[in-house]
């Protein structure tokens, strides 16, 4: 069983009943800015509250045509169980702005999966 709220911000909570447990998955609305064309996208963004970074697909980073900068150095990625991601280390991130509410953040995002 799914269910949506939705609030005048912009944000939503889905809620889903999965193996009996209720997982509840907030998203807002977000801005996103190329730095290097000032070009712009809305998307919907997933709010986790056990993150500790901002991160992207590779394949969004790709449709979407962000310029990928290498890291100086490769991040390993653990999944909440431990486990080192089975993507592979974090090699790329891009440089963006986000828009919230009026708020602009310049921000770096890591690009996650694909590596290999």
């Amino acid at each position: 069983m799914d269910a949506s709220i939705s609030d005048s911000e912009g944000s939503k909570e889905k809620v889903r009943k999965v193996e009996g447990r209720t997982l509840r998955e907030v998203t807002v609305k977000i801005g996103l800015e190329r730095i290097d064309t000032q070009e712009g996208i809305i998307v919907e963004a997933l709010l986790v509250s056990g993150a500790t970074g901002l991160v992207m697909s590779s394949e969004f980073a790709r449709k979407q045509s962000f310029k990928l900068k290498k890291l100086k150095r490769l991040m390993n990625v653990r999944n909440v169980d431990g486990l080192l991601n089975k993507e592979g280390p974090i090699e790329h991130m891009v440089e963006v702005n986000i828009y919230y509410q009026g708020h602009r953040e310049r921000t770096e995002i890591d690009v996650i999966g694909g590596q290999k």
